[in-house]
C-alpha cells in the first residue's frame, strides 16, 4: 500500500471516528447528563463552549508552529499549516464568543461584559481574522507570507494572557473545572465534558489536516500555473 493510499484511509477513518464521537457527545450531553439546578438547560452549553476554546488553542498552536517554521525555513507546507491553524482559531474562536454570551445571559443577566477573559479572547480572534485578511487580500508573495507569520506568532502570544486573565485581573468568568468550581458534581456531567474535549480535538485535527492538504495543493497548482506562463513567454 502506497503512502498516499495510507493517508487517504487514515483521513476517512478519522472522519468516521469524529462523526461517531460527535453523535456520542450530543447524546451524552442532552440525554444522559442531568439538567443543572441553577442554570437549567443553558448549562449544557458548557460541554461545547470549553472544548471549542481548547480547539481554538490547538488551531493557534498550529499557526504558531507553522509560522515559526516558515520564518526559519520558508516552505509551502509550513505556510499551509500556519494558514490552516489560523482558520481553525477563527472558527472555534467564533464558537467560543457566541456560546459564551448565551451562557452569560442566563448567569449574569446580560450577553456581554468587558470581562478580562472575554475581552482577550475577542482580541485573539480579531488577530487571526487580521491574519486571514492579510493572506487573502495582499497577495501570496514571500514578503506577505513572512509578515503573516509574524502576525501568527503575535496571536499565539495572547493565548497565555487569555488563560491567566481570570487569576490576574479577577472578572466574572466562572472556574467550573478547577477545584474552586463546583458545577460538575454528577459523573455524567464530567463524562459529557470529557467527550466534548475528545470530539473537538478530533474535529480540530481533522480540519487542520484537510485544510493543510488543500493549501499545499493550491500552492502546487499556483506554481504550475506560474511555470506554464513562463514557458509561454519564452516560446
Amino acid at each position: 500500500m502506497t503512502l498516499r493510499r495510507i493517508l487517504h484511509v487514515a483521513f476517512i477513518a478519522t472522519l468516521l471516528v469524529t462523526a461517531a464521537q460527535l453523535i456520542t457527545t450530543l447524546y451524552w450531553a442532552f440525554m444522559r447528563a442531568p439538567v443543572e439546578k441553577t442554570m437549567g438547560i443553558v448549562q449544557k452549553i458548557f460541554y461545547f463552549h470549553v472544548p471549542s476554546a481548547y480547539a481554538m488553542y490547538l488551531g493557534a498552536g498550529a499557526c504558531l508552529v507553522g509560522s515559526v517554521l516558515y520564518l526559519v525555513r520558508p516552505t509551502d507546507a509550513s505556510d499551509a499549516l500556519a494558514r490552516a491553524g489560523a482558520e481553525l482559531a477563527v472558527v472555534f474562536g467564533l464558537i467560543v464568543i457566541t456560546t459564551g454570551p448565551l451562557w452569560a445571559a442566563k448567569a449574569w443577566g446580560y450577553f456581554w461584559t468587558w470581562d478580562p477573559r472575554l475581552t482577550t479572547t475577542l482580541l485573539s480572534v480579531m488577530l487571526y481574522v487580521a491574519y486571514l485578511l492579510l493572506r487573502t487580500f495582499t497577495g501570496d508573495g514571500a514578503a506577505e507570507r513572512k509578515f503573516a507569520a509574524a502576525l501568527g506568532i503575535l496571536g499565539a502570544a495572547n493565548l497565555p494572557i487569555i488563560h491567566f486573565s481570570v487569576q490576574k485581573w479577577s472578572g466574572q468568568h466562572p472556574t467550573v473545572i478547577t477545584g474552586k468550581g463546583g458545577g460538575l458534581q454528577h459523573p455524567d456531567m464530567r463524562i459529557a465534558l470529557t467527550l466534548g474535549f475528545c470530539t473537538f480535538t478530533l474535529l480540530a485535527i481533522h480540519l487542520l489536516w484537510m485544510r493543510t492538504r488543500i493549501e499545499i495543493a493550491r500552492s502546487k497548482v499556483a506554481a504550475l500555473e506560474e511555470s506554464l506562463l513562463d514557458l509561454e513567454e519564452l516560446s
